[in-house]
């Protein structure tokens, strides 16, 4: 046996520095974990045992009190109308994101910089500073109690975010590409399709993400503008869980787990290329 196989290989020490982030992150990640196992523990609880005993264990793990918040809210309409208004909310900010971003970061214009002005708004205005004349537009267009009344309005509020995350994503591409592949004689909608798109996946994927963890959550419009039962939401749904004078906790935790392990489960398939979309869309 060589004398280089006898000599084991040390990992080098862990620096004071790395072991502050490590505990830190651990930290920072049980202060966000452990609320949500506990929503998920105390919906298997009785009402007295989540005001006796709020951190222990329950005794036992019966999923019908699933079932009865998925009844009892009407869970499946909401989820329809979530879905419906969530997948073409996303698809219109990817979109006109993706047009509005390859044309700020390609394309050389006068007054571009004051037309990104607006997008730099919607990124400080919060939704209430525009609320009276937003749904004025909407009643003027008969829009209100109808899905579009969500679907544009949410289009409007995930375009500042998507616009900014990929055109810097776009800024960072070697223009050579782009050089290379007119010279072939693409236009511009062909680079959009093949030349930008693949390589966009990370920054597309990043958005979509907010986009729908955004849209999904989205409340104070979708009480506003939707009275139609028929129409409204999981976050309007979740109010039948509240009375006036009490408050059915656990069907409200199990509805509340619901609609929050999917949306968990959408961002750990894709934190990756959310991770990947910040970090190199943020380089310039």
């Amino acid at each position: 046996m060589s004398t280089d196989r006898r000599i084991r290989r040390r990992r080098p020490p862990l620096r004071a520095g790395s072991v502050i982030y490590y505990v830190v992150m651990t930290a920072a990640s049980l202060f966000f974990v452990l609320p949500l196992l506990w929503m998920v523990a105390s919906s298997f609880k009785t009402k007295r045992e989540i005001f006796d005993s709020p951190f222990s264990l329950p005794t036992s793990f019966d999923l019908t009190v699933w079932s009865t918040a998925w009844e009892r809210g009407d869970l499946g309409v909401y989820a329809i109308n979530s879905v419906i208004t969530t997948v073409l909310s996303v698809a219109g900010i990817l979109i006109f994101g993706l047009l509005a971003a390859y044309a700020f970061s390609r394309f050389r214009f006068r007054l571009s910089r004051w037309l990104l002005l607006p997008f730099v708004l919607g990124l400080l205005l919060p939704v209430q500073s525009y609320l009276t004349a937003q749904s004025r537009w909407l009643d003027f267009f008969y829009l209100l109690d109808t899905r579009w009344a969500l679907i544009l309005p949410y289009i409007g509020l995930g375009l500042s975010l998507s616009v900014f995350l990929l055109k810097g994503y776009l800024d960072t591409l070697p223009r050579e590409l782009f050089e290379a592949a007119r010279i072939d004689g693409a236009g511009d909608f062909r680079m959009l399709v093949q030349l930008v798109l693949p390589l966009m996946r990370p920054g597309l994927a990043t958005v979509a993400t907010f986009s729908i963890l955004s849209c999904w959550n989205e409340f104070l419009l979708a009480m506003l503008y939707i009275q139609d039962e028929d129409l409204r939401t999981i976050p309007i749904g979740l109010l039948a869980f509240s009375g006036k004078y009490s408050t059915d906790y656990p069907t409200l935790f199990a509805a509340l787990s619901i609609i929050t392990i999917p949306m968990i489960g959408i961002y750990v398939i894709f934190h990756r290329q959310v991770i990947s979309g910040i970090t190199e869309g943020s380089v310039h």
